[in-house]
């Protein structure tokens, strides 16, 4: 390729968002001056599956008319559980750890499989899941769910049976966040964590699942925002801006081949350290081969800019930009036909179909887990009347959509136990009840706690223990993190759901009276 050829080619490394349901005039505007490759959705840009389907056909058509020599790659996280772009008419299949507490590799594939049939014939080609991060620890605001488990090995096999999965579908795959992010405890959207283990350490453990991953034909992986001083000696550089993890670790001791993605350039550890742009330079100048601007327009042209410049001055390695440019091809002519891309048939063959949510209620009953139930409290008397409390302190991540959860919670409280009592815990009434309950006016045969984000100085706790020294069976249902667990007091059972999805609360609530089976094992030590 010439210089020239090269420059024409930049926005084939570029993975870029937008606002809105529609191709904007920005987005147009880059595909043709730019020849801009690949697209990023989020829920800002999704209503259902005709709407997605009718979104993506409009950048397709356009990336056909604007003379590109493959289709557009067009992206989302559809990790399922808790980070789930695809919603409204595509089915609720478990997440991460809840699938990790089945145990069973063949429903991680099932799941991956399934996925990749609905985002595909919505259009969607490429997902940026599997999470393959260990999380072995529980202050992980970030990861936590989203993570298959703590066992390296497992994670390693659950992760590639999802992968392949989704490969077997036709949709590309994507391990992130390498090499690891599951042993920290800042959120990379807000700050820079830091890993600061050895490589015997990261060898025996954040490495093993990219290991088995790659060897198992790895089209894509993501970078993880994360200094790691045993790898970069350099202060303070992530693993997105280094050349010895891109380069040195990932592409010359793991022998990956594929693509290397950024994770988005516009979260705080990147923009706030040295720019979006400087960064989509560095990022390029490390190894990767495609850098993500999820967000904003001045930053995705910015980017372009500076890319073109650091191309120009010599700043960027041409045979390296040819490479990356290379192997974007060689992903999107494995995946990717227009044929594909431009076919006009309506959804709904296979999104959110009966057989997928049975499929799916099968895996819930395998993954929710009951612990603690030695004295069998679980399950409740149908016949009695239960108490219901929710919390309605939920903490979310940067990553998740800031929705309400809990909206259909009650309806599926009702569904199961339709005379409950049934109070979130900030309603100056629940405290009315408590008291009628101490003064023996008001009682219950059984009580049941939602909550997420319980700690161990938590007033809460010091409730529940109250309540249960009441002598009225009690069961706590941890509906996000398992590790509320470890502040609910040893003699109180738990449900863990992992996610606060209907499906997931309503199996629990189920289980918690006898109506289904919870079968699930938690995957990290409570």
């Amino acid at each position: 390729m010439t210089f020239q050829d090269i420059s024409k080619q930049i926005g084939q490394l570029m993975v870029f968002g937008f606002p809105g349901q529609k191709m904007t005039a920005e987005i147009r505007t880059l595909i043709h001056e730019h020849s801009l490759g690949s697209i990023i959705l989020f829920p800002r840009n999704i209503e259902g599956p005709e709407q997605v389907r009718s979104l993506t056909l409009e950048l397709q058509t356009e990336a056909k008319r604007a003379g590109l020599t493959h289709p557009l790659l067009i992206c989302t996280d559809q990790e399922n559980g808790t980070v789930r772009r695809l919603k409204k008419g595509f089915t609720v299949f478990p997440g991460s750890m809840l699938t990790g507490a089945t145990h069973n590799p063949a429903l991680a594939a099932e799941i991956g499989r399934r996925t990749a049939e609905e985002m595909k014939e919505a259009g969607v080609n490429w997902d940026l899941a599997p999470v393959v991060d260990v999380n072995n620890n529980p202050l992980n605001p970030v990861i936590s769910t989203r993570s298959f488990g703590e066992d390296p090995d497992e994670v390693a096999e659950m992760a590639e049976n999802f992968m392949t999965g989704m490969q077997s579908a036709g949709v590309i795959p994507t391990l992130k966040h390498f090499p690891g992010h599951g042993d920290t405890s800042v959120d990379s959207h807000l700050d820079l964590p830091v890993i600061d283990h050895d490589m015997k350490r990261l060898n025996r453990v954040e490495l093993i699942p990219f290991k088995k991953c790659i060897q198992a034909g790895a089209d894509v992986i993501m970078s993880a925002h994360v200094y790691f001083p045993a790898i970069e000696k350099q202060p303070g550089v992530p693993a997105t801006l280094s050349r010895s993890v891109l380069t040195g670790l990932l592409r010359n001791q793991l022998h990956f081949q594929g693509v290397i993605t950024t994770d988005c350039m516009e979260m705080n550890a990147i923009s706030e350290g040295v720019g979006t742009a400087n960064g989509a330079v560095k990022a390029l100048q490390a190894g990767a081969d495609m850098i993500m601007i999820s967000h904003t327009y001045s930053k995705q042209q910015e980017a372009l800019n500076k890319v073109l410049a650091g191309l120009k001055n010599g700043l960027i390695d041409e045979t390296q930009l040819v490479q990356s440019i290379n192997r974007i091809h060689v992903l999107k002519q494995k995946y990717l036909s227009w044929e594909d891309a431009l076919k006009r048939e309506t959804v709904q063959v296979k999104t959110g179909t009966d057989e997928n949510k049975a499929f799916a209620d099968y895996v819930y009953s395998e993954g929710v887990s009951i612990i603690r139930n030695s004295k069998k409290i679980i399950p409740f008397s149908a016949d009695g009347k239960t108490l219901f409390i929710y919390d309605t302190h939920i903490s979310y991540t940067n990553v998740e959509d800031k929705k309400d959860h809990l909206l259909f919670l009650e309806g599926v409280i009702r569904s199961v136990a339709p005379s409950a009592d049934i109070f979130d815990d900030s309603d100056p009434k629940l405290y009315e009840v408590f008291d009628e309950m101490a003064n023996g006016e008001r009682s219950y045969s059984g009580i049941a706690v939602l909550t997420s984000s319980i700690a161990g100085n938590d007033q809460r706790v010091e409730k529940l223990m109250d309540l249960e020294k009441a002598g009225i069976p009690m069961v706590v249902i941890a509906g996000k993190s398992p590790y509320v667990v470890r502040h609910v007091p040893d003699n109180i059972p738990c449900i863990c759901t992992y996610e606060l999805t209907e499906p997931a609360l309503k199996k629990a609530i189920k289980a918690l009276f006898g109506m289904d089976v919870a079968k699930g094992i938690p995957p990290v030590t409570l």
